[in-house]
Parts: C-alpha cells; sequence; structure tokens
C-alpha cells in the first residue's frame, strides 16, 4: 500500500506561474486540460511561438514576451460547441507548496472568472479536490439572475415561453 499522502486542494487556489504569484485558478476536475489566459500570441517566421500571459486589463499582466521553441497544437472544443485549434505549452505550476510541471492550452480567458483553469489531467495522483475548499472567493452571481429568478417563480410557464427556444415541444 502507498503510504505516501496525497494533499488536499479546494476548487479554487493561489498558484506560481511564469514567475508570477498568488494568480487566481480554478480547480476544473470536469475539464479534461487545463488552460491559461494569454494575449498578443502569434508565431513569428523563425517558428517560435511568442505570447504574453495575461492581458493587458488584467491585475497579473506586465507585458512580458514569452518565447517557446517546443510547443504543440490541439483542437479543443470550446463550451459553446465550437471547434478551435489552440498552441499549448508546458509550464511549471507551483501549487499547495508543490511544483508541478503542466502543459496549458493557451487561450483568451478574458470573459472568465479566473485567468486559470487547472484540468484533472494536470492534477490526477497529484492532489486530491475537495470542492467544499476554496482559497480564491468565486465571483458573485450575475446581477442579471436575480430578477430571472423572480420572474420564473411569478409565472412559470410565461417565463419558459419568453425564454425557451422556439420550436421546442
Amino acid at each position: 500500500m502507498n503510504d505516501k499522502k496525497i494533499p488536499t486542494i479546494g476548487s479554487t487556489m493561489l498558484v506560481s506561474i511564469g514567475g508570477r504569484d498568488n494568480i487566481p485558478a480554478k480547480i476544473d476536475t470536469g475539464a479534461d486540460s487545463s488552460s491559461i489566459w494569454v494575449s498578443h500570441l502569434r508565431v513569428d517566421k523563425d517558428g517560435v511561438l511568442k505570447f504574453r500571459l495575461f492581458g493587458e486589463d488584467s491585475p497579473f499582466y506586465n507585458g512580458k514576451v514569452i518565447k517557446r521553441k517546443e510547443f504543440k497544437v490541439a483542437v479543443v472544443r470550446s463550451a459553446t460547441g465550437e471547434e478551435q485549434v489552440r498552441y499549448r505549452t508546458y509550464f511549471t505550476l507551483k501549487i499547495s507548496g508543490k511544483k508541478i510541471k503542466v502543459l496549458f492550452n493557451l487561450s483568451d480567458r478574458s470573459n472568465n472568472n479566473f485567468p486559470v483553469l487547472i484540468g484533472r489531467r494536470s492534477i490526477s495522483g497529484k492532489f486530491l479536490v475537495d470542492v467544499s475548499k476554496a482559497e480564491v472567493e468565486r465571483p458573485p452571481k450575475n446581477p442579471r439572475t436575480e430578477p430571472l429568478m423572480k420572474e420564473l417563480q411569478e409565472n412559470p410557464y410565461e417565463f419558459y415561453k419568453k425564454y425557451s427556444r422556439k420550436g421546442a415541444k
């Protein structure tokens, strides 16, 4: 039997990556792979992948160009079902005091609540996830949700007719 204790992490954590500390990350066991927010991504004529971590609106952005000669690509399906080609590269990630090598999809996560998403492949066998724990508070729910819930409670059938897809029977 393996006597080595596997550390437990929460559903959100502060991580260190790319020379930056205290970056909020979502731990998503439903996601297969990991993803990090990058901007200014390009491949130059010399075949070098160049990008900057995060976007200019992010408090974690420092404008430093990261260059990689070794990188991969993958076709991934977005939450909307659209297939996209994503560049991928490795980073050393420090999470809960432990350093691990993680292959990240490089993407625009500017519309996501967390600039870093850690998928199950990256943490499998290295950490246990306790979803009742969180190092980072999740942002408040969308303010438009509360009036919708009130409308739903007042008349569920009219709500259904107003918001459901046409043709659904």
